[in-house]
Protein backbone atom coordinates (compact mmCIF):
# COMPACT_ATOMS: atom_id res chain seq x y z
CA UNK A 1 0.00 0.00 0.00
CA UNK A 2 1.06 3.32 -0.98
CA UNK A 3 1.95 6.43 0.80
CA UNK A 4 -1.03 8.74 0.75
CA UNK A 5 -1.10 11.32 -1.33
CA UNK A 6 -0.70 14.81 0.37
CA UNK A 7 -2.84 18.00 -0.94
CA UNK A 8 -1.66 21.46 -1.92
CA UNK A 9 -3.88 23.81 0.03
CA UNK A 10 -2.80 26.57 -2.08
CA UNK A 11 -3.17 24.72 -5.27
CA UNK A 12 -6.94 24.04 -3.77
CA UNK A 13 -7.38 27.08 -3.02
CA UNK A 14 -5.95 28.80 -6.60
CA UNK A 15 -8.86 26.21 -8.54
CA UNK A 16 -11.73 27.61 -5.77
CA UNK A 17 -10.57 31.00 -7.05
CA UNK A 18 -10.29 29.93 -10.78
CA UNK A 19 -13.70 28.64 -10.80
CA UNK A 20 -15.33 31.99 -9.00
CA UNK A 21 -13.33 33.75 -11.80
CA UNK A 22 -14.54 31.67 -14.98
CA UNK A 23 -17.66 30.76 -13.99
CA UNK A 24 -19.08 32.42 -11.16
CA UNK A 25 -19.66 32.07 -7.26
CA UNK A 26 -22.66 29.90 -7.79
CA UNK A 27 -20.24 27.62 -9.57
CA UNK A 28 -18.08 27.14 -6.27
CA UNK A 29 -18.70 23.38 -5.01
CA UNK A 30 -16.80 21.44 -3.20
CA UNK A 31 -16.94 19.13 -6.15
CA UNK A 32 -16.13 21.36 -8.95
CA UNK A 33 -13.13 22.09 -6.84
CA UNK A 34 -11.85 18.74 -6.51
CA UNK A 35 -12.85 18.06 -9.90
CA UNK A 36 -10.17 20.98 -11.32
CA UNK A 37 -7.56 19.87 -8.76
CA UNK A 38 -8.02 15.97 -9.33
CA UNK A 39 -8.87 14.98 -5.75
CA UNK A 40 -12.03 13.66 -4.06
CA UNK A 41 -14.43 15.63 -2.50
CA UNK A 42 -13.16 13.59 0.39
CA UNK A 43 -9.48 15.21 0.04
CA UNK A 44 -11.29 18.87 -0.96
CA UNK A 45 -13.18 17.99 3.05
CA UNK A 46 -9.82 16.94 4.42
CA UNK A 47 -8.36 20.10 3.91
CA UNK A 48 -11.09 22.42 4.49
CA UNK A 49 -14.25 20.91 5.89
CA UNK A 50 -17.00 22.61 4.02
CA UNK A 51 -17.35 25.51 1.47
CA UNK A 52 -17.62 28.10 3.91
CA UNK A 53 -14.15 27.48 5.64
CA UNK A 54 -12.79 27.06 2.22
CA UNK A 55 -14.11 30.58 1.36
CA UNK A 56 -13.11 31.78 4.91
CA UNK A 57 -9.59 30.69 3.47
CA UNK A 58 -9.61 32.32 0.09
CA UNK A 59 -10.11 35.55 2.37
CA UNK A 60 -7.36 35.04 4.93
CA UNK A 61 -5.33 33.93 1.82
CA UNK A 62 -5.92 37.81 0.40
CA UNK A 63 -5.37 39.28 3.52
CA UNK A 64 -2.13 38.27 4.07
CA UNK A 65 -1.41 39.06 -0.11
CA UNK A 66 -2.91 42.27 0.74
CA UNK A 67 -0.85 43.15 3.99
CA UNK A 68 2.08 41.97 1.97
CA UNK A 69 1.73 44.04 -1.25
CA UNK A 70 0.25 47.39 1.08
CA UNK A 71 3.65 46.95 2.83
CA UNK A 72 5.76 47.11 -0.24
CA UNK A 73 4.15 49.84 -1.61
CA UNK A 74 4.16 51.90 0.99
CA UNK A 75 7.70 51.07 2.05
CA UNK A 76 6.07 50.46 5.68
CA UNK A 77 3.75 48.51 7.77
CA UNK A 78 0.05 50.03 7.63
CA UNK A 79 0.44 50.58 11.90
CA UNK A 80 3.33 52.67 10.81
CA UNK A 81 1.60 55.00 8.30
CA UNK A 82 -1.27 58.16 9.17
CA UNK A 83 -4.82 56.71 8.26
CA UNK A 84 -4.57 59.27 5.60
CA UNK A 85 -1.61 57.87 4.40
CA UNK A 86 -3.23 54.30 4.67
CA UNK A 87 -5.99 55.56 2.47
CA UNK A 88 -3.56 57.02 -0.34
CA UNK A 89 -1.97 53.43 -0.32
CA UNK A 90 -4.79 51.61 -0.84
CA UNK A 91 -6.06 53.64 -3.63
CA UNK A 92 -2.14 53.30 -5.30
CA UNK A 93 -2.91 49.16 -4.58
CA UNK A 94 -6.25 49.30 -5.94
CA UNK A 95 -4.94 51.48 -9.36
CA UNK A 96 -2.16 48.87 -10.28
CA UNK A 97 -2.32 45.43 -8.75
CA UNK A 98 -4.55 43.46 -10.95
CA UNK A 99 -3.98 40.16 -9.80
CA UNK A 100 -4.71 41.11 -6.13
CA UNK A 101 -7.78 42.65 -7.19
CA UNK A 102 -9.51 40.12 -9.00
CA UNK A 103 -8.34 37.75 -6.58
CA UNK A 104 -10.68 40.02 -4.39
CA UNK A 105 -13.12 40.09 -6.43
CA UNK A 106 -13.42 36.40 -6.77
CA UNK A 107 -13.47 36.54 -2.78
CA UNK A 108 -16.29 39.21 -2.55
CA UNK A 109 -18.75 37.09 -4.96
CA UNK A 110 -17.94 33.66 -3.02
CA UNK A 111 -18.87 35.01 0.54
CA UNK A 112 -22.17 37.00 -0.63
CA UNK A 113 -23.60 33.88 1.21
CA UNK A 114 -22.41 33.94 4.34
CA UNK A 115 -23.18 36.48 7.48
CA UNK A 116 -19.95 35.44 8.96
CA UNK A 117 -18.03 36.62 5.73
CA UNK A 118 -19.45 39.88 5.03
CA UNK A 119 -19.15 40.70 8.64
CA UNK A 120 -15.45 39.94 7.36
CA UNK A 121 -15.42 42.05 4.81
CA UNK A 122 -17.25 45.51 6.95
CA UNK A 123 -14.53 45.04 9.56
CA UNK A 124 -11.98 45.07 7.16
CA UNK A 125 -13.20 48.34 5.75
CA UNK A 126 -14.33 49.76 8.62
CA UNK A 127 -10.93 49.41 10.11
CA UNK A 128 -9.58 51.61 7.23
CA UNK A 129 -12.42 54.02 7.35
CA UNK A 130 -12.68 54.30 11.02
CA UNK A 131 -9.45 56.01 11.83
CA UNK A 132 -9.81 58.73 9.54
CA UNK A 133 -10.25 61.99 11.35
CA UNK A 134 -13.43 63.15 9.31
CA UNK A 135 -13.29 66.29 11.35
CA UNK A 136 -10.41 67.62 8.92
CA UNK A 137 -10.88 68.52 5.31
CA UNK A 138 -7.94 66.20 4.89
CA UNK A 139 -9.72 63.13 6.74
CA UNK A 140 -12.86 63.77 4.50
CA UNK A 141 -10.77 63.87 1.25
CA UNK A 142 -9.38 60.75 2.07
CA UNK A 143 -12.41 59.36 3.18
CA UNK A 144 -14.06 60.31 -0.64
CA UNK A 145 -11.13 58.87 -2.28
CA UNK A 146 -11.81 55.24 -0.62
CA UNK A 147 -15.19 55.44 -1.44
CA UNK A 148 -14.37 56.62 -4.69
CA UNK A 149 -11.68 53.50 -5.40
CA UNK A 150 -14.04 51.05 -4.10
CA UNK A 151 -17.02 52.33 -5.99
CA UNK A 152 -14.39 51.87 -9.01
CA UNK A 153 -13.84 48.67 -7.98
CA UNK A 154 -17.12 47.23 -7.85
CA UNK A 155 -18.46 48.48 -10.97
CA UNK A 156 -15.27 47.43 -12.67
CA UNK A 157 -14.58 43.54 -11.63
CA UNK A 158 -18.41 43.04 -11.09
CA UNK A 159 -18.69 43.86 -14.98
CA UNK A 160 -21.21 46.62 -14.04
CA UNK A 161 -19.06 49.34 -16.33
CA UNK A 162 -16.45 49.00 -18.93
CA UNK A 163 -13.31 50.96 -18.28
CA UNK A 164 -10.34 50.83 -20.57
CA UNK A 165 -6.80 50.33 -19.14
CA UNK A 166 -6.30 54.38 -19.53
CA UNK A 167 -9.89 55.22 -18.30
CA UNK A 168 -8.95 53.17 -15.44
CA UNK A 169 -5.63 54.92 -15.01
CA UNK A 170 -7.40 57.95 -15.10
CA UNK A 171 -10.14 57.59 -12.70
CA UNK A 172 -7.15 56.68 -10.09
CA UNK A 173 -5.23 59.54 -10.89
CA UNK A 174 -8.06 61.86 -10.37
CA UNK A 175 -8.72 59.73 -7.01
CA UNK A 176 -5.17 59.98 -5.81
CA UNK A 177 -5.04 63.74 -6.72
CA UNK A 178 -8.61 64.09 -4.39
CA UNK A 179 -7.08 62.60 -1.41
CA UNK A 180 -4.09 64.62 -1.82
CA UNK A 181 -1.43 62.66 -3.25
Amino acid sequence: MGKPRSIDRNQVLDAAEEIIERNGAAALTIDAVAKAVGISKGGVQSCFGAKHNLVNAMLERWGKHYDACFEKTAGAAAEQLSSVEQVKTHVRITATEEALIARAACHLSAMLESKDQKDWVRAWHAERLGKLDVATEEGRRARVAYLAVEGAFMLRYFGLAEMSEQEWRDAFHDIEQLAGG
